[in-house]
């Protein structure tokens, strides 16, 4: 038998999304008994299961998240329809669903959406601005910037750049604790750390003539925004080892000072992430390309 009711794929949609049933129909606008019976009206139509239910939360069957990957690029692909269908030739619409760290959205981001958003202005941006990253095939997003290297093989990446963590701190911290000369030197010293994966980052590597050494920090100050720990710098609380387009706006506006710059430190790169087996919108495309060509205009030192 085959599916009737479009609005029955919404709900396994949501449902898969938010993990429960009573979230998905909170989130369509519809009684939780409305949703059960879609869910159940689909299940009946294709014959198998597509929820393990719990009290909890509801986890898809192998047969449920086959039918959810066909479903969402079926509504990509009529989203996308839909915009060329009512745009003008060439014109860019819908919204653009976009996830970034937060230090990075607040000091270099902005503008350069800004300028987008001017230049399309039939799109509309949807910004999740956050250290702790989404899971690019469930949420809804279209493309996620993260650092690091790809871990998921269900996402496709397009590299934006790649830089070095560096060291910096606020000349105010150096009048009172001095300046490090070299890595061990640090320990001596209050290290910001920001969360990454949910733990501080209090390993730092650095390398000199190929040859590379860690030094585990430590310090009084965690946070698991990057913004924050970058303010804590700034106000001269300790020292952070950040990336350049992270630091874009303060190497311009703010008294940092660059420390061991003799030393190297391990490549770090920025990714776009997109599911691969999600149909990618124009829009999507555009808003990437723009962003490659952003980032190459930046000083990576």
């Amino acid at each position: 038998m085959k599916i009737e009711n479009l609005a029955d794929l919404h709900v396994l949609t949501h449902t898969a999304r938010t993990g429960t049933l009573s979230a998905a129909a909170r989130a369509l606008g519809m009684t939780p008994a409305a949703a059960s019976a879609a869910l159940k009206r689909l299940e009946g139509q294709l014959g198998s299961r597509l929820f393990e239910r719990s009290t909890r939360a509801m986890r898809l069957t192998a047969q449920g998240q086959i039918l959810l990957d066909y479903a969402q690029r079926a509504f990509d692909l009529l989203a996308e329809g839909e915009s060329m269908a009512t745009a003008h030739h060439g014109t860019l619409v819908g919204t653009l669903r976009v996830a970034a760290p937060s230090d990075l959205a607040r000091n270099l981001l902005l503008p350069w959406f800004d300028e987008f958003l001017a230049a399309h202005p039939g799109v509309e941006l949807a910004l999740s601005v956050s250290d702790q990253p989404l899971d690019v095939t469930r949420d809804e997003v279209d493309v996620a910037l993260r650092y690091g290297p790809l871990a998921d093989s269900r996402l496709i990446a397009r590299p934006l750049t790649t830089t070095r963590p560096m060291l910096w701190a606020a000349p105010a911290y150096l009048a009172r604790h001095g300046t490090p000369t070299t890595p061990q030197d640090l320990l001596q010293h209050n290290c910001i750390a920001f969360h990454i994966a949910g733990r501080p980052a209090r390993t730092w590597r650095f390398g000199r003539d190929g040859q590379w050494t860690e030094v585990r920090v430590k310090g009084n100050r965690t946070a698991d925004d990057a913004a924050l720990a970058r303010d804590w710098a700034i106000a001269g609380h300790g020292i952070i080892y950040k990336s350049v387009p992270y630091l874009h706006h303060e190497l311009h506006h703010s008294p940092l000072v660059r420390l061991l710059p003799e030393w190297d430190t391990p490549p770090y790169p920025l990714q776009a992430l997109l599911p691969s087996g999600r149909f990618v919108p124009a829009r999507v495309r555009a808003l990437v390309d723009f962003l490659v060509g952003k980032f190459d205009g930046l000083p990576q030192e």
